[in-house]
């Protein structure tokens, strides 16, 4: 199995500022150039990567650039993860956290970042005894296949109107009980853009 080399200039931390938002929508702008994501393109990017911030934001810097970004939000009324778990655990849906907003920068893969910024997005929802939940594009297979084999639990496969004459499948997703798993490299980076496709009319990222 192929092991990326997790470069000596990596660091992921909070983001912070109006400097740190733009150059997220800076890295934004080229996921969405390379890989389509998000589906649909915000009017307002920053405004749109603010809006999932409601418990924390970090940003991952490669040699002093920002290359990568996630986000955890408490559920939303029309994710469907949060309620789907909260269904299958008999616990509320205020215990979840909505891991979203999740991408990498094209050239900047291949160090393992998009599973840094997973890492460190569900650590903050287990400090905050919030259990974490994602929604996935079903056609994503590859982000699939590592989430399952990281131990997230398959709740359901559902599907949303995004936009009038737009509808997707949804895979949504329950961590894994009890810490996080590992991976890096492509695959781990894959996640990470896929993540982002949550149940909301604007999707939401990883999740």
């Amino acid at each position: 199995m192929r092991r990326d080399r997790v470069a000596p200039g990596l660091r992921v931390r909070e983001r912070a500022g109006e400097r740190d938002l733009e150059a997220c929508v800076r890295v934004l702008a080229q996921v969405h150039e390379s890989d389509g994501y998000p589906v649909n393109w915000p009017s307002r990017p920053g405004d749109w990567l603010l809006g999932a911030a409601t418990l924390g934001a970090w940003v991952a810097e490669l040699d002093g650039r920002v290359v990568g970004h996630v986000s955890l939000s408490r559920s939303a009324p029309d994710d469907a993860a949060p309620g789907l778990w909260s269904e299958r655990t008999g616990v509320g849906v205020e215990a979840s956290a909505v891991v979203s907003r999740l991408y990498v920068a094209p050239t900047a893969r291949g160090h393992g970042i998009g599973a840094l910024l997973a890492r460190r997005a569900v650590r903050e929802a287990r400090t905050r005894a919030l259990h974490p939940v994602l929604d996935v594009v079903s056609s994503d297979t590859a982000a699939i296949a590592l989430y399952e084999r990281l131990g997230w639990e398959l709740l359901a496969v559902v599907e949303r109107e995004w936009d009038p004459g737009q509808r997707v499948a949804l895979r949504c997703y329950a961590g894994p009980s009890g810490g996080t798993a590992s991976a890096t490299g492509p695959a781990a980076d894959a996640v990470a853009e896929a993540a982002a496709r949550s149940a909301s009319r604007s999707p939401r990222s990883a999740g």
